[in-house]
């Protein structure tokens, strides 16, 4: 099992969709499912669906904070 993503059966349990069916393959089906839902995913080159855990879990990543602009010496005494 994989922190950062859902494996291809958590995947299956999500969308419901374990095999493929009327001229689809299951992984063409789960695309479809997921894009209607509005759950973020990438494809892989293989056309499976790649979600992020944190998507799902409603974890969000912290932003780092913003770096101080560069600024000369002798403008920061000023």
């Amino acid at each position: 099992m994989s922190d950062t993503f859902l494996s291809a059966d958590e995947v299956a349990e999500l969308t419901g969709v374990r095999i493929g069916r009327r001229g689809k393959t299951r992984e063409e089906l789960q695309v479809e499912w997921l894009r209607t839902s509005g759950i973020p995913f990438w494809q892989n080159a293989r056309g499976r669906p790649i979600i992020p855990r944190t998507a799902i879990e409603g974890r969000q990543t912290k932003a780092e904070p913003p770096k101080k602009k560069w600024q000369p010496k002798f403008l920061a005494a000023g």
